[in-house]
């Protein structure tokens, strides 16, 4: 198997099974969350599953901007068509880049289809710690923070690759 068509595949894999199990949860949390709307503690004083909806993007930002529904959703789509031009010009070698587009374009679909299905984006994990609550976000919120850090890692390492290799280069030309 080619190693592009390897890279298709564990990108399209990731996207789909991130954006599966954004949606079985959200119709999970739909009913049977939201009308418990106090929510069910998990962890007490940790985790709790509390439905809510969203209006903005992830972690509840942006909820009042005017037109929203329509300019995120346009945002989301421009995002999907990067992730798709940034995956073509990759290193079939890359494999956790490509895990990382996947989870940053399945989490972009979830909360899109959300987004033209239902006009809102179903939220119901909260996360607090001692007096603080973090907002609450969902699991393609989560596929989208986890591959923005993936592709920052893996930023980070290719340019220490790419500075490593070009030491020696220098060292050779002779000054």
């Amino acid at each position: 198997m080619s190693s592009t068509r390897t890279r298709n595949i564990l990108f399209t894999v990731t996207a789909a099974v991130s954006l599966f199990l954004d949606q079985w949860t959200k119709v999970l949390a739909r009913a049977h969350l939201k009308p418990l709307w106090g929510g069910v503690v998990v962890i007490d004083g940790c985790f709790d599953l509390r439905y809510s909806e969203n209006t903005g993007v992830a972690f509840g930002m942006l909820q009042q901007l005017p037109g929203g529904r329509i300019l995120l959703s346009l945002m989301a789509l421009a995002a999907l068509g990067l992730v798709f031009h940034y995956l073509r010009r990759t290193d079939p070698g890359q494999t956790w880049l490509h895990l990382a587009l996947g989870l940053v374009g399945g989490g972009a679909v979830g909360n899109l289809v959300d987004r033209i299905l239902v006009g809102r984006v179903s939220d119901f994990i909260v996360w607090h710690y001692h007096g603080h609550e973090w907002p609450a976000f969902n699991v393609a919120d989560a596929a989208l923070v986890v591959g923005v850090c993936l592709m920052a890692l893996d930023m980070i390492v290719e340019k220490r690759r790419t500075t490593a290799s070009a030491r020696p280069e220098r060292a050779r030309g002779g000054r």
